[in-house]
């Protein structure tokens, strides 16, 4: 892959074969972006387990300290009371099944989660096919799907972010943005990695931390000592 002169010389501040204590990673992230804009700083953690059996599965939330710098726009499928709820609660959106049929005849996406009630899950199954693939489906695992509508809605304007495996065993998510400043985002990084250390599964053997890279939108990685990630 061919890359610009702006990677090339955030790269040479980087030894690409150490590993970096946190905040020494972090501080090389901010540097090394080459974005014109605000760019977002992702955690890409590769774990030493074997995501086809569902024993070694990874997936969780965490609500970050200071978000993600990202404001996430909510819709709430619910009914009766829970509509006002969940307007009440600062989502962006909020209905029932005419909400459903917005999505299905307008193919409207104007949004980023989607809350709803168990009672709201088999007409949204519709969408399976849609949905699914964007990864928009509620689920009870990610405190979307939920009688709490409230809190699910306020923890998601909080910052809350899922993690979850992919199919090589590599969680990918944010951490916040490079404006943030090292100390911000140190701290998302560790309560994001308190988590998913929290999350390690019974089952998994040998070496649960394979590797951690730190990584901003448009830029080089940097490599994070996996047994300092919450120092």
């Amino acid at each position: 892959m061919k890359r610009g002169k702006k990677y090339i010389a955030a790269a040479k501040n980087i030894e690409a074969q150490k590993l970096y204590d946190v905040k020494d990673a972090i501080d090389l992230v901010q540097k090394a972006s080459t974005s014109k804009f605000d760019g977002t700083v992702e955690a890409h953690i590769r774990l030493g387990v074997d995501p086809r059996h569902a024993d070694q599965q990874v997936r969780g939330t965490v609500v970050l300290p200071h978000g993600t710098g990202r404001t996430q726009r909510v819709l709430v499928v619910a009914k009766g009371d829970k509509i006002a709820e969940a307007e009440a609660a600062g989502a962006d959106y909020a209905g029932a099944e005419e909400m459903v049929t917005k999505i299905q005849s307008e193919n409207w996406f104007d949004f980023d989660v989607i809350i709803a009630t168990p009672d709201m899950m088999g007409t949204l199954g519709r969408l399976g096919r849609v949905l699914g693939p964007k990864g928009l489906m509620p689920n009870p695992k990610s405190g979307t799907v939920t009688t709490d509508i409230a809190k699910a809605v306020a923890d998601i304007k909080a910052g809350k972010i899922e993690y979850k495996l992919d199919r090589f065993g590599i969680i990918h998510v944010p951490v916040g943005k490079v404006s943030f400043g090292t100390e911000k985002l140190t701290e998302n990084f560790q309560t994001l990695m308190g988590a998913v250390i929290k999350a390690k599964p019974s089952a998994a053997k040998g070496t649960y931390l394979k590797s951690v890279v730190l990584a901003p939108t448009i830029g080089p990685g940097v490599k994070v000592n996996p047994l300092r990630v919450t120092d």
